[in-house]
């Protein structure tokens, strides 16, 4: 059973994989249509070069597996060929004693020599059941053999499929390599343009910069005024607190000269040692009034709506749906190496994912529009609110929502822009407050 859903596994990767390379191919196909070598081409050409090893991978391991399961048909096989053997022993064995006894006793003889009736119905019995296991024994070789035959026919099958799957091993083999000596092509070609790499490097870092400064911004501006929503919250409690302690208070001094007569008059003949009424209760200090009842979302500022959302998109990740329909990642998060410059490294504060032109972008959870913007570089932007969590996408052409708008997972929020070398590549960030976060690790797996 184990091994039956490794198969599925291993047919479910490789289908998978085979529609990744398609898309990639498709997007690869339009960024090589321009005259002059592009990142973004080398890009693709990587990525490709990645699932093209993979599925040669997953192609020496399908032969292993196929493998295994010809041994396994084989020793099925042959165990069933023993049990054959055994089967025409039995019966053999059964016949001849059969024929022995025919020989030595007629059956009608047999039956008829009965000593009473009882009997002859129990002899009866005896031969019929006999009779019948011999009937039964006859169909039971026959269908091992039937069995042995299926096994044989299988195993030839696989065999066959394993014969076709080397044949694409060694086809895609041979693609992987033509891909290789493209990407080295691209890669020289790119190497003799640095003064523009480093020119073009230069203003990303300058769009990134500004990106992340504008959402760390509009981050704080928003825990600003969370704060202060909060701050003018506690103050009205606060005030409501001291308000009903004035309240009783002024009806315990109305109830006490309301009985003030009626003491003085009873208590007339007492001496002077008696203990005096109880003074009114001192209004307690605002910080033990502000303490009394501390408000549940003080630490985190949210409402009881955002903090259900919050975790709720907590909850999701590795299981958000891509903000693309189509595209691959082309440069990951983090920082790294230039794929072209020697020694200089990059930082990507996000994921950078490149599609195709024209491309809709959709929101990844259910949210609030909080921000949109545009930032030379980068072009229009537009960030998402999910509690304390913050979703951003960038470098889009245009924008389809406004600021404050309610989506839903998968809302179309824009389309994707298409850069001077014809690259379609949008970016998504992830953040949690003002620390941006891995966005690899909260999309589900493709």
């Amino acid at each position: 059973m184990a091994q039956q859903r490794s198969r599925q596994q291993l047919e479910k990767e490789k289908r998978q994989n085979i529609e990744k390379m398609s898309q990639i191919r498709t997007i690869l196909k339009k960024t090589s249509s321009q005259k002059q070598a592009t990142l973004g081409q080398l890009k693709a050409l990587n990525q490709e070069i990645s699932t093209q090893s993979k599925q040669i991978n997953l192609l020496k391991e399908d032969v292993k597996l196929m493998n295994s399961e010809i041994r396994e048909l084989q020793r099925t096989g042959n165990q069933l060929k023993k049990d054959l053997e055994k089967l025409k022993a039995e019966y053999g064995e059964m016949v001849y004693s059969a024929d022995k006894r025919r020989q030595q006793v007629n059956p009608l003889g047999f039956l008829f020599s009965s000593e009473n009736f009882n009997q002859l119905v129990a002899r009866y019995k005896y031969l019929q059941q006999y009779s019948e296991a011999r009937r039964s024994q006859g169909r039971q070789i026959e269908k091992v053999r039937g069995e042995i035959l299926a096994k044989q026919q299988a195993t030839q099958n696989k065999k066959q499929q394993q014969q076709n799957t080397l044949v694409v091993q060694v086809k895609e083999t041979t693609r992987l390599e033509g891909l290789k000596e493209e990407k080295n092509r691209v890669a020289e070609e790119l190497s003799a343009k640095e003064l523009e790499l480093r020119t073009e490097l230069a203003e990303s870092r300058r769009a990134v910069k500004s990106l992340e400064s504008a959402i760390t911004e509009m981050i704080r501006r928003e825990i600003r005024e969370r704060e202060e929503r909060e701050r003018l919250a506690r103050l009205a409690r606060e005030r409501a607190e001291r308000e009903r302690i004035a309240r009783e208070r002024a009806a315990a001094e109305a109830a006490a000269k309301a009985n003030k007569p009626a003491t003085a008059e009873s208590d007339a003949g007492k001496t002077t040692t008696d203990k005096p009424a109880a003074e009114p209760k001192a209004a307690e200090p605002e910080a033990e009034v502000a303490s009394r009842k501390p408000d549940e979302r003080r630490n985190t500022l949210l409402s009881e709506e955002e903090s259900a959302l919050a975790s709720s998109f907590a909850a999701s990740k590795n299981r958000l749906p891509w903000p693309v329909s189509r595209g691959f990642i082309s440069d990951h998060y983090g920082v790294k190496p230039h794929p072209v410059l020697k020694g200089v490294m990059q930082d990507n504060p996000g994921i950078d994912i490149q599609t195709n032109p024209g491309e809709p972008v959709r929101t990844v959870y259910d949210g609030i529009v909080q921000y949109t913007t545009y930032v030379t570089g980068m072009n229009n932007i537009v960030a998402i609110q999910h509690g304390d969590y913050y979703t951003v996408y960038a470098k889009l052409k245009s924008v389809s929502v406004q600021v404050g708008q309610r989506v839903k997972a998968r809302d179309a929020i824009g389309i994707v822009a298409t850069d001077k070398d014809g690259v379609a590549e949008m970016q998504f960030q992830v953040w949690k407050n003002t620390s941006r976060m891995n966005p690899e690790s909260w999309l589900i797996d493709r």
